[in-house]
């Protein structure tokens, strides 16, 4: 149990400490009394100032909460810490549990049940990180693409190549669970105290593999290659799953497919799975020197060695419309996201280092089932796929259409770079970036980046580079549970993750995944 001191505000460069000084004076505590640290720390360059903001961690109090409470500061509170305690159920499992899919949701879903004593067998229709590496590389490099392993499908799933941002919103004690687990397989320290924690492409690829050897050591057991077809469902229950020809008979099985897989997605309609639309955004990646962004946000103070490469987030509604940035990397890179042939897709990535030239996000409209009815769960899926297809034909391969942001807001085609270098590895072709998106979303975009810029000085520059298309911020479709987190089609099928439409994100995916296997603990015993 711990007393927590939130909002100390500090000058950017001054020692840590002295933020543990300030917590100690504004709560009368004497130094030396009590076991202080910072747990939190954060930089803070709105409203045209610069600061570190800081939440200091105070223990070996006798009676912290009653201290907390008598104290009634609103940046004072008292946290329990002692994690939930794991329910287990009385029943016997015939057969191991299932989990499909081996992104943030999958892992942790098995994680969690191979170090209860679950056992679980993980379907991953990709290959491990190592043969993902080799395929990535090689497609990058001009080579054929892998439809089966790619940035999309394998081990560790869509989140392994990104920024390996752990931000989230959605407050649930389990993001502790999370981010310990992590740092115990391999993720720096860092993780536990930043405010918005980040991990990196290269290290988070560490991590993923330590932890499936963990799977492995307590008895689970990770099936590459292992593409799900279909399942089994029967009197309203779970009765196996499929997998390239194999049938798996289970009871319970986390379907963690990712927001990608849509072969699967359509073999799970067809076997009975209730599915439904669901909004999703498409956009751009927009593109600028990272040393711009860190003189419009740090000021006088940019390249200062106690600031980290800066980074920001934008939204603004209009018409019933959202256009936001997303996926922020600092110091990354665009990178090349197809899963599918003959299409064009982008995404985001940054090292731990962030370390790049350039700056990137993902420029995102929003875009709802009134927009892509067709009487089908699958509209959504139909869209992005007419939006990657138009940008394949635009460029006439993979390289991705690329534009001048002053081109774009005059609405002139482009025909080569300015001041900011396209990364994205394949190559680009110059000319109307968001040509191949919904001419709404193309008007959202134009609209909002003059918008942008009086947020962000030089966010709307002439020079700054847009490449597109992005189509793949989120699952277009809805795997619908009900409170019990059993699919509405069948109990012991537990959509879970991105893919299912219940998380955004790596560490609310990794949540999801957590409540997953608990699910199946609390009503069963473990398998060995």
């Amino acid at each position: 149990m711990s007393i927590i001191v939130s909002n100390v505000r500090l000058p950017f460069d001054c020692p840590e400490q002295q933020a543990v000084r300030e917590a100690l004076r504004l709560t009368g505590i004497a130094e030396g009394s009590v076991q202080a640290a910072v747990c939190r720390a954060s930089i803070d360059a709105r409203r045209g100032g610069l600061s570190r903001v800081y939440s200091v961690r105070i223990d070996g109090m006798q009676d912290e909460r009653a201290f907390a409470e008598n104290l009634q500061m609103p940046f004072v509170r008292f946290k329990e810490d002692t994690p939930p305690a794991i329910k287990r159920g009385n029943k016997k499992l015939e057969h191991r549990p299932v989990v499909v899919g081996f992104g943030p949701a999958g892992l942790f879903a098995a994680y969690t049940l191979a170090g209860n004593g679950y056992a679980p067998i993980v379907l991953e229709r990709g290959g491990d990180l190592d043969a993902r590496d080799r395929a990535v590389k090689n497609f990058w490099a001009g080579g054929a693409l892998d439809t089966e392993c790619n940035i999309q499908f394998g081990e560790g799933g869509a989140g392994a190549y990104s920024d390996g941002k752990l931000t989230t919103r959605i407050g649930d004690s389990l993001c502790d669970t999370v981010l310990q687990t992590l740092h115990l397989c391999g993720a720096p320290a860092e993780i536990l105290r930043q405010a918005k924690p980040h991990i990196g492409t290269d290290i988070l690829k560490k991590v993923v593999r330590e932890m499936r050897r963990s799977i492995i050591a307590a008895g689970g057991e990770v099936r590459f290659g292992a593409r799900l077809t279909g399942v089994t469902l029967r009197n309203g229950a779970l009765r196996a799953v499929a997998a390239e020809g194999d049938e798996l008979a289970c009871e319970r099985a986390v379907l963690a497919i990712g927001h990608s897989a849509r072969d699967t997605f359509f073999a799970l309609h067809e076997n009975g799975v209730y599915l439904e639309p669901k909004p999703f955004s498409v956009g751009v990646r927009i593109e600028h020197l990272q040393s711009e962004i860190d003189r419009a946000l740090y000021g006088k103070h940019a390249g200062h060695p106690a600031l980290p490469p800066a980074e920001y987030s934008l939204s603004r509604r209009e018409g019933g419309r959202a256009c936001y940035s997303f996926c922020m990397c600092p110091g990354g890179v665009v990178v090349a996201a197809q899963s599918e042939e003959n299409t064009v897709v982008t995404n985001g990535m940054s090292y731990h280092a962030r370390a790049g030239k350039n700056a990137n996000a993902a420029l995102a409209v929003s875009v709802d089932p009134a927009d892509f009815a067709d009487g089908t769960p699958f509209g959504g899926i139909h869209l992005q796929r007419q939006i990657e297809r138009a940008a394949f034909a635009q460029t006439g391969g993979y390289r991705a259409p690329c534009q001048r942001v002053g081109d774009f807001l005059r609405d002139e085609p482009s025909a080569g770079p300015g001041q900011v270098a396209p990364s994205y590895p394949i190559g680009v072709s110059f000319g109307q970036a968001a040509a191949s998106l919904p001419p709404a979303a193309r008007q959202m975009l134009r609209d909002s980046l003059p918008f942008f810029g009086k947020k962000i000085k030089g966010f709307d520059s002439a020079d700054a580079l847009l490449t597109g298309p992005e189509t793949r911020t989120s699952s277009p479709v809805r795997m619908k549970r009900g409170d019990d987190l059993f699919s509405l089609s069948g109990a012991g099928l537990i959509p879970c993750g991105e893919g299912a439409g219940y998380a955004g994100g790596i560490m609310s995916a990794a949540v999801d995944g957590i409540k997953a296997a608990n699910k199946i603990m609390e009503e069963f015993q473990p398998f060995v």
